[in-house]
């Protein structure tokens, strides 16, 4: 389905990873070309909630690329507009946009990962500028964070860089921080692989793709089975004797 730009997919029936009117992934190439070089904004802005139209500015930073405001309404009108009560890990912050977002809506407690020292101190002066108390900002590989740490998180945010291609092993290391119910964004350069997705207990809920960006939000694939598990009818007794409990 095309929105303004964006093609959204359903999960398809029998299988996660494969979108809805597509080919499965296994029959796109393993290597995508490399993205064209993108003409990065100054600044972004903040679509939603109680900092609806503030701007995070953009630094000039190699491989900075903010995600697009469209892919970003459409990734809250999955979650729905209010997060109140909920954890989020934004694990590769860059311009914040993600993660402020999520505060912006009512997350009680919002956490950035960021490895740059430029990045840091323009989202710490975003943080100042908001009075966005509930975020607290750390210098510091995400993937090693994510390994180490014992928190556990609502929404883990995934925008790795592109060109370093940590897609499976950011996938890998945000799994083991998802709380309950809790869900997992995925920004890519293509289609999540299946085979990654099964190892880690994962199912996509909702995806879509603005262009040559893939964009996905998954969940932990036992919920599904528990749901489809408490929903079955229980085993009729062949004996006309009561079933003992």
């Amino acid at each position: 389905t095309w929105v303004d730009g964006l093609v959204l997919f359903g999960q398809r029936p029998g299988g996660a990873g494969k979108s809805g009117g597509g080919k499965p992934s296994s029959a796109r190439p393993n290597a995508p070309a490399p993205l064209p070089p993108a003409v990065v904004p100054n600044e972004v802005r903040l679509i939603g909630g109680q900092w609806k139209r503030s701007k995070l500015p953009v630094a000039d930073r190699p491989g900075l690329r903010p995600t697009p405001d469209r892919v970003r309404e459409t990734l809250f009108n999955w979650l729905g507009q209010d997060l109140a009560g909920w954890r989020v890990l934004d694990a590769f912050a860059g311009t914040g946009a993600l993660g402020f977002e999520a505060a912006s809506r009512g997350a009680t407690q919002v956490v950035l990962l960021e490895n740059d020292g430029a990045l840091i101190k323009s989202l710490n002066a975003s943080r100042l500028k908001l009075a966005a108390t509930q975020l607290s900002i750390y210098r510091g590989e995400a993937l090693v964070w994510m390994r180490t740490s014992p928190s556990a998180f609502d929404l883990v945010l995934l925008d790795p860089p592109f060109e370093a291609n940590l897609f499976d092993q950011a996938l890998a290391a945000a799994r083991p921080r998802l709380a309950p119910g809790g869900m997992i964004y995925l920004e890519s350069d293509r289609e999540v692989s299946a085979e990654v997705l099964t190892t880690l207990g994962l199912e996509v809920w909702r995806s879509g793709r603005a262009g040559r960006v893939f964009f996905h939000l998954l969940r932990a694939a036992e919920i599904v089975v528990a749901q489809a598990v408490d929903s079955a009818p229980a085993p009729a007794a062949d004996d006309g004797s009561t079933p003992a409990n």
